[in-house]
């Protein structure tokens, strides 16, 4: 292992320049990957700013129906711009021609969240995450007008990347406009990237798999959107909770922070993280289950696993506390009674491994990872 970790800009001269992106506190930060379960996004959206006050986010509600989920969303903010439309068909959101029922009312809940938002937070001012569809997880999850996904044509996969890209700064010119004071993060979503590179996204008929993006257009296509987030002022990181994921990609790209599921990960992503953390690549890691668990965890059983991963890969004490906890993905599909906990035992377990850094100033030398001591 070289002993000098390049940079992201190292890596990729075409990374952002954040020089106008907001700093995120060093210690103690706990927020939400992005769904909830409700309908009711004032509610939400309080109970997001009273349990999670250093690092809230704006919620997704996705039991409102097709317009509320992760794809629905990123389609109003697609019309919004006014580049691409799209309708809810029996095999999920279709590219159409012109905005239609589906895409207005995709367009009226995103108001609605932001309204809420901007009623919540009157007076806030501090870091602030929002999500945003990614290019490679909406060419997977969006269909062209035959049936088949967008990435199935590489042409139409490259304009949907550029339409996201311009959709950043929509979404953060919106929420600045409601909250004056939000220090804008931009959470890329891309849950399926994984599987669009192994090739595992299904044809229209399933019985086919779409041909796998290589690296290189991956790169491309997700630092499309990187860029323009930090061109926005924003703070750009990529979410994505699918085993394997590709943080080595995602730094390649120019994301300064990744978040992920803590409970996918396996030894085969030691090397990975530790050289995204060497680089300066914030982690937002998923150590709370995001589905009501039995028996209920309480924080020390949470903190263990962390504790022996960061040990493994044999990081001194004080870089625990530049972890950014959060549940292991979105909790809609939990209880409302587990959602609340979930985000309260974030809070808890971020606030532990602050103080865990006095008491483990060293990596333990007999766990430390094969690839050396930092």
């Amino acid at each position: 292992m070289p002993s000098h970790v390049p940079t992201p800009e190292q890596v990729n001269p075409a990374a952002p320049d954040l020089s106008a992106a907001p700093e995120l506190p060093r210690a103690g930060l706990a927020t939400g990957v992005g769904s909830l379960p409700g309908d009711d996004p004032r509610q939400a959206t309080r109970e997001v700013f009273e349990l999670l006050p250093e690092l809230p986010y704006l919620p997704e509600l996705p039991g409102r129906g097709p317009g509320a989920t992760m794809i629905g969303r990123g389609v109003a903010l697609l019309g919004l711009a006014g580049h691409l439309h799209a309708d809810v068909q029996p095999s999920g959101w279709r590219l159409v021609d012109r905005a239609g029922l589906d895409e207005r009312r995709a367009i009226d809940l995103l108001d609605r969240d932001l309204d809420a938002l901007e009623e919540v937070a009157q007076g806030w001012s501090g870091p602030l995450k929002l999500a945003l569809l990614g290019p490679l997880t909406a060419a997977a999850g969006l269909e062209l007008g035959r049936g088949e996904a967008v990435l199935a044509d590489h042409g139409a996969s490259r304009d949907l990347a550029e339409a996201i890209a311009d959709t950043a700064s929509t979404l953060v010119e919106q929420v600045r406009r409601r909250v004056p004071g939000a220090q804008v993060l931009v959470q890329i979503d891309e849950p399926a990237l994984p599987a669009v590179r192994a090739g595992q996204v299904p044809t229209a008929s399933g019985f086919g798999r779409l041909r796998p993006v290589d690296e290189a257009t991956a790169v491309e296509r997700l630092g499309q959107v990187l860029r323009a987030v930090a061109e926005a002022g924003g703070y750009p990181l990529v979410h994505c909770c699918a085993p394997s994921p590709p943080i080595g990609l995602f730094v390649r790209a120019g994301a300064r922070a990744v978040s992920i599921d803590a409970t996918t990960l396996t030894g085969r992503d030691d090397d990975a993280l530790g050289e995204a953390v060497e680089a300066g690549v914030r982690i937002f890691l998923g150590a709370v289950p995001s589905l009501d668990p039995v028996p209920v965890p309480g924080v020390r059983a949470l903190l263990g696993p962390v504790l022996d991963r960061w040990a493994r890969l044999g990081f001194s004490g004080p870089r625990l506390a530049e972890i950014v906890i959060t549940p292991a993905c979105g909790l809609a599909g939990a209880s409302p009674g587990w959602a609340t906990t979930a985000m309260r035992r974030s809070r808890d377990l971020a606030r532990a491994l602050d103080e865990a850094q006095f008491d483990n100033p060293q990596p333990d030398e007999s766990h430390a990872s094969p690839r050396g001591k930092r």
